[in-house]
Parts: structure tokens; sequence; C-alpha cells
């Protein structure tokens, strides 16, 4: 309707960030930012866009979803683009050989309200068009999102795969009462937890723990994981990096 004012309709609260990883067509983006608004979601990200950015065709088919597109965030990669977050999920259909919870649509809606609520900062990745999240993209999230559809058609264009995990947020309501100051935990950001991997590796290198260089990439996104899987709070953080100093000062090695 003309004369709408987008900003106000924007979700109240704290929001999921929308991460699009290298979108491939300017039209996509655009009907994203519409699914998003629809329900009430503003903050989206880009990383590496094929089709170029800022994009003209994003605008025309974003339908007047302004206020989404004009604060786009731009990425080099996906590590980067999530760096602030705690919490990452990841949508996919095809089976991953990583060990992370699978969350349906809906229970992916209920689980991103709790850690809103709980105060944590919050992204669900989304893939290319044509091939979808790499393994090293799904290796950053810490659960996957997985709609059930007809196997024998299971085609979803980005915008509607957006629209369905914007929908289940928007439809469940929050009933987990706030954590106290108290009670609450602070999460450790995905930023810190990448410096503590880097330091972590910088030991096993000086200890000639990775003995097989071919194997050793494999190696250190297995340890990417099980940190990140952990869902370390911020405390538990700084305990592991006590012991890393710790092993650094009583044994030959380098500092990290």
């Amino acid at each position: 309707m003309a004369g709408t004012d987008h900003r106000r309709e924007a979700t109240d609260g704290p929001q999921p960030v929308v991460v699009l990883v290298r979108p491939q067509m300017g039209e996509n983006i655009g009907t994203t930012a519409r699914a998003m608004l629809n329900f009430g979601l503003t903050r989206l990200r880009l990383v590496a866009p094929l089709c170029g950015w800022p994009n003209a065709k994003a605008v025309n088919a974003a339908s007047g979803a302004s206020v989404v597109l004009n604060e786009v965030e731009l990425f080099d990669d996906t590590r980067a683009a999530v760096a602030d977050l705690h919490r990452v999920f990841a949508t996919t259909a095809r089976p991953r050989e990583m060990v992370k919870p699978v969350f349906t649509g809906d229970a992916a809606g209920r689980e991103l309200r709790e850690r809103l609520t709980g105060g944590e900062r919050v992204g669900v990745l989304f893939g290319p068009e044509r091939t979808g999240l790499e393994n090293d993209d799904v290796a950053r999230a810490d659960a996957i999102v997985s709609i059930p559809l007809n196997p024998g058609f299971a085609s979803l264009n980005l915008a509607q795969a957006v629209l369905l995990v914007a929908y289940e947020f928007h439809r469940a309501h929050d009933t987990t009462p706030p954590l106290r100051a108290a009670d609450a935990l602070e999460p450790a950001a995905k930023a810190d937890v990448d410096r503590l991997l880097a330091d972590l590796v910088a030991l096993l290198d000086d200890t000639s723990f990775f003995r097989s260089p071919d194997r050793r990439d494999k190696r250190i996104q297995d340890l990417e994981m099980l940190l990140h899987r952990r869902e370390l709070q911020q405390v538990e953080l700084q305990t592991l990096r006590g012991v890393i100093k710790g092993l650094v000062q009583r044994g030959r090695f380098r500092s990290v």
C-alpha cells in the first residue's frame, strides 16, 4: 500500500540474521527481502554474492522491502559473516556426514525464539540456488534445519526456503520466561571460538600432532565441529584458554 511505513512493521525485539551464502541472482535476493519483511525480519547478510551488489534486479523484485535491502551487510566469506553470532543454523536437504542436531521448520522456529529470548545472537544460513551450502559452510553451524518436502519433488527456491523459516519463527510464540541476570551465562561468540581453535592448532603443530599432512585439514575440521557443537559459554572458553596457556608455559612450545 502506498505510504506504508515498512520500518514500523519490523519485528519488535531480537530477531535472527538471515545469511545468504554466494547467492546467484539479484531477483532471489529481492524476493528473499520481501519474504523476510512479510514476517517482520529485516537483518540480511550476503556472503560473496555472485550477482554483485548493489543489484537493480534485487530492488525491483523486493516490491518495496527497501528497509531490508538498505541495511544489507556484505561479507567475503561465511566465517566472517557469522563471527559475531553465538548460534548458527544451516538449511540443507542433503544428508551430511556431520554430527549435528537436525530441526524441522517448526522446531527450528521455537529454537530460534528460545535462543534469542536467552540473549543470544542467532543466524540462519541459506546456500546458493543451484548447489546449496558446501560442507565448509555447514561446518560453521551448530544445527541443521531440514524442511520435510515431497520426496518426489523436493525443490524450493531461495525465497521460499527463507519464507518457511521466517514463518515458523513468526508463529513460534515464546512462552519461556526471560533468564534472570544471576542465572544467565554469556555464550561465546563464534569469533572467540575461532581464536581458541587457532591457538589449539598452533599448539598441536608445535607438538607434531598432525603426523599426516594429508589428514591435517580433516582433523582441524573435526576439532572445529567439536568446539562449535559444544555451545561453549564464555566462562568455559576462558577455562580452555587457561589450559592451553598452562601447557605452553610448562612445555617447550611457542607462545599462543
